[in-house]
């Protein structure tokens, strides 16, 4: 049998709004729960109970996953302002663009030398 390998590059990932994503789908799990609980009984009675805990532990999830997303777009803008400090690229840095890079330029608070 031969080995499969692509024929074309893979696609750059997706990034979109992850933490409304997120809190969002926590938001629907937890209403679910929710509107459930009146109807404890009738669910007990024909077996469904786990439908309510399933809601419960995805709303339980979604917090996890709301802790995650927020902390991995920390980490990304950290690394992201790093990896620009490092290149200099930060206003007032050398190499960098802004007035503090030009020295003949002044500001309007700059005494005139």
């Amino acid at each position: 049998m031969a080995k499969w390998t692509p024929t074309h590059e893979a696609p750059e990932p997706l990034e979109g709004p992850v933490v409304p994503t997120i809190v969002g789908g926590t938001v629907i799990w937890f209403v679910l729960f929710l509107v459930q609980l009146p109807f404890y009984g009738w669910f007990d009675d024909h077996g469904h109970l786990w439908w309510v805990w399933t809601c419960l532990a995805g709303a339980g999830l979604g917090l996890i996953g709301i802790w995650y997303v927020l902390r991995r777009d920390a980490a990304i803008r950290r690394a992201a302002r790093e990896a620009g400090t490092e290149a200099g690229t930060e206003p007032g840095s050398e190499g960098g663009t802004g007035p503090a890079a030009d020295p003949g330029t002044t500001s309007p608070g700059d005494p005139t030398p």
